[in-house]
């Protein structure tokens, strides 16, 4: 995990949520943790390591994850035990 990667981490923990961080960002550091990325229909992309699962919509047209993504994010994280 690199520097961009522990920023992103730390603005995913800040509260309240940022609903104007780049998608792209949640998906780099979530592959650099060591998910798995299932493309799925449309716009849709699960994410898995250790038989953990969350599925997301990518945005579009906008390339900002709103609230509700950066927060679903970070209960993903939670679950895989990943903090600060």
């Amino acid at each position: 995990m690199n520097s961009k990667h522990r920023k992103t981490l730390t603005s995913i923990f800040t509260d309240p949520a940022n609903g104007n961080m780049a998608w792209r960002e949640i998906e780099s550091l979530l592959v650099a943790l060591g998910c798995r990325l299932v493309e799925g229909k449309g716009s849709s992309i699960t994410f898995e390591r250790d038989g953990v699962r969350a599925t997301f919509h990518r945005p579009h047209p906008d390339k900002a994850a709103l609230r509700y993504r950066v927060k679903g994010a970070r209960e993903f994280l939670t679950q895989l035990r990943i903090k600060l």
